[in-house]
């Protein structure tokens, strides 16, 4: 749907167009008239050109009072009100006799085409389709000259085509698309090896991380000296660099069987775990959970991460991440209780229990799921420790609200055999006081 724009609204019954142009319906100065189409006397297609160009304000006038899409063949009924043909005489159709806009009854069913108007929208689009043409072939042209450029030059001077290069593709998915065709990704790519400076390896990452890179490029780029090259820049980067690392190296191991010995070192996970805990970046964080995530999916990783005391550094997160956030902690965590490590250093952690217990019916459902699989997993390693100190917290009357909620089965079953684990150590008359409930819940 197009967006109508503010400047001040026309009568639909456009009369003059070198008026309408006077008035900024074209957004030119006065007395400019047509434009030339520079397609010789060949016009454009219209119903192309408005596929092609990207969303923008358009001129009230030109938008269909009932589609509110740009008219291609407008017609005036006999209350001055302008329509799109087609969705006319749909209403029509439908048995209607009166005007959408106005509702007034028409006394007239005739429909004059709007040709004054119609020329006045092919204009319009077709001065912004060239204009976006020209830019296009501007982007291209100077996309080549840069790609070019880095077969032969060095040092600063390469860093700031690689900056300028970074900078357009971000903005132009045509310079993207010119990268690719001229087979810039490899050359891109050959810039990361062994002797690349710090400058020169963030902007290519800059520059690789917003293109779409093919099964070849991501083999490529897997290669151990240039993900250790990555995360060295990771650690010592800007907040955008270190954020165009983790994407770049989650895009290069996303649905890949990676070596995890290769890609998941100490260094890397150490870099993450400083990235997620800075919040006043909260793309940094995201990106960094998301790609931890993908990391532990790997079994042999995991032992790794607990050992660099991920645990508690996660645990703390807990209480200021929105659920966005929350999810993939929690889902981190659920994955290293797998381990004993990770069951040991939960456990091990004070604010495990008290954090977790407080996300049960508090986010969303996956939340509360997630958040129970780590509850059992730590009270069924440590039953005497930590039942007790997850009922203190207030365990069983939350586990109660998951069993009586509108929740899906296997959450209710497993809030059942949580709550039962939790009782064991406890007689009825101590478990109902400790859990501050009734003898009507009992």
């Amino acid at each position: 749907m197009y967006q109508p724009s503010s400047r001040r609204e026309v009568d639909s019954q456009v009369l003059d167009l070198e008026t309408a142009v006077k008035d900024g319906v074209l957004g030119g100065g006065g007395g400019c008239g047509l434009i030339a189409t520079g397609f010789g006397s060949e016009k454009l297609d219209l119903k192309l050109m408005i596929e092609e160009l990207e969303p923008m304000d358009v001129p009230m006038v030109f938008i269909c009072p009932i589609s509110l899409e740009p008219m291609h063949d407008p017609v005036t009924l006999c209350t001055g009100q302008t329509y799109e043909r087609s969705n006319i005489l749909k209403w029509f159709s439908l048995g209607h006799c009166t005007c959408p806009t106005t509702m007034q009854e028409l006394w007239d069913d005739s429909m004059t085409p709007n040709k004054t108007l119609q020329q006045l929208i092919h204009s319009w689009f077709s001065q912004k389709y060239l204009a976006m043409k020209k830019r296009s072939e501007d982007v291209q042209g100077r996309v080549k000259e840069i790609l070019e450029n880095l077969k032969k030059i060095k040092g600063q001077a390469r860093v700031q085509a690689l900056k300028e290069l970074r900078q357009v593709v971000q903005v132009h998915g045509t310079a993207k698309k010119t990268v690719v065709e001229n087979g810039g990704i490899g050359l891109i790519s050959s810039l990361l090896g062994p002797f690349t400076t710090h400058a020169v390896g963030c902007e290519v990452i800059g520059v690789l991380v917003n293109l779409n890179l093919d099964l070849n490029s991501m083999s490529d780029l897997l290669q151990p000296a240039k993900i250790s090259l990555m995360v060295d820049i990771l650690n010592e980067g800007s907040i955008e660099t270190k954020i165009n690392c983790t994407r770049l190296i989650g895009m290069l191991i996303e649905g890949t069987d990676f070596a995890s010995q290769n890609v998941a070192s100490l260094s890397l996970l150490v870099g993450l775990l400083r990235l997620v805990k800075d919040k006043k970046h909260p793309n940094g964080v995201v990106a960094g959970l998301n790609l931890l995530k993908t990391i532990c999916s790997h079994e042999p990783v995991r032992n790794s991460f607990v050992n660099v005391g991920a645990v508690p550094q996660l645990v703390e997160l807990i209480p200021g991440l929105n659920n966005e956030c929350l999810e993939l902690v929690l889902h981190i965590l659920e994955l290293l209780s797998s381990t004993p490590e990770g069951r040991l250093a939960l456990k091990d952690c004070p604010s495990t229990i008290p954090n977790v217990v407080k996300l049960l019916m508090k986010a969303s459902e996956n939340c509360t799921q997630l958040a129970l699989s780590i509850l059992w997993s730590i009270c069924k390693f440590a039953p005497e420790e930590c039942a007790s100190l997850a009922v203190d917290a207030g365990l069983a009357a939350k586990l109660l609200l998951v069993i009586q909620s509108g929740c899906n089965p296997v959450l209710k079953q497993r809030s059942a055999e949580l709550l039962k684990l939790c009782s064991l150590n406890y007689t009825t008359t101590i478990f109902i006081s400790k859990c501050k409930l009734t003898r009507t819940i009992q």
